[in-house]
């Protein structure tokens, strides 16, 4: 193997390093899956059928990511949704994971956001292109603090809860999830070749609504601090 360094004609990006619970070690994130639609209430809320049926990804990008405690109100939307979720952070990867081993390939959880610009994505659906342009923005991932799995387990069931300005927005239970953990994780290895620092958001519960300039998010899961989100 040769031991030239790379010259690059600009510096690459730096690698994002989500913070890990009690520790200044950060995780490097290498990719960011979203699954849609994984609690039934929810898939009804946006007018879909709440039956079982294939799981669909989608993708935000490392950077999209955001551990400030703040939130910037995007651009070119007047209608930004808060979409709470538990983020499973994986330690190790690989392609066919069996579901009875998938969760060996996880390092911890976290809670994090899934940021929409609603009125974007709906055009998108409507003319049947990509969503990106609603979901991979800018600062479009707040997260909080990795919790390791041998300190939090793995959670099967487990209320995860939001709040806006003190108002209860939404509230589930992990064990709501129409695709589990540990099958998100093997049907995910069954089309991508995953790996270490992949991080997967697996899905919201119903309740899903606008935020404002001002508005005070209060991400909860118990046996996970408190995350707060200010939107700016």
């Amino acid at each position: 193997m040769s031991d030239v360094v790379a010259d690059y004609i600009f510096n690459p990006p730096t690698v994002v390093g989500a913070p890990i619970k009690d520790t200044q070690k950060l995780f490097p994130v290498r990719r960011v899956y979203c699954i849609g639609r994984n609690y039934a209430a929810h898939a009804i809320e946006m007018g879909h059928d709440p039956d079982r049926e294939s799981p669909f990804f989608f993708q935000k990008n490392p950077d999209n990511l955001d551990f400030s405690g703040t939130f910037p109100y995007p651009a070119k939307s007047n209608d930004v949704h808060h979409e709470i979720e538990l983020v499973v952070a994986l330690k190790k990867g690989g392609t066919n994971i069996a579901v009875k081993d998938a969760l060996e390939h996880v390092y911890g959880y976290a809670l994090g956001l899934d940021m929409t610009r609603r009125d974007l994505q709906g055009e998108m659906k409507k003319a049947g292109r990509p969503w990106e342009i609603g979901k991979a923005f800018e600062h479009s991932a707040p997260m909080g603090p990795i919790v390791p799995a041998g300190e939090f387990g793995h959670p099967s069931s487990g209320e995860i809860q939001l709040k806006v300005n003190d108002e209860l927005r939404q509230s589930g239970d992990v064990n709501q999830l129409i695709w589990k953990i540990p099958e998100m994780i093997a049907y995910l290895s069954e089309y991508y070749e995953l790996a270490a620092g992949d991080l997967i958001f697996s899905g919201t519960p119903a309740g899903v609504a606008a935020v404002k300039k001002g508005d005070v998010m209060i991400c909860q899961m118990e046996g996970i601090e408190d995350f707060e989100v200010t939107v700016v």
